[in-house]
């Protein structure tokens, strides 16, 4: 796989990954405004921990891939 593959890959999987976490985001803040449970607000909460941690270990793992810009 080439590098440029590679690399794009890597950042549609951190976009989607982004994408996942904004939209429990705002999700969660929904259920907030019209009065959800504690329980359920966890959950959501959880899941948003959950999604963050993913996402901070996929941009780790990429080793700095995703943060250079590649040679022309």
């Amino acid at each position: 796989m080439s590098a440029l593959a590679t690399y794009e890959r890597k950042f549609r999987e951190v976009d989607d990954r982004l994408l996942h976490l904004k939209g429990l985001i705002l999700v969660r803040a929904l259920l907030e405004e019209r009065g959800a449970s504690e329980a359920e607000l966890r959950k959501h909460s959880d899941e948003i921990t959950r999604v963050r941690t993913r996402l901070a270990e996929l941009i780790e793992r990429s080793g700095g891939l995703l943060s250079t810009p590649l040679a022309s």
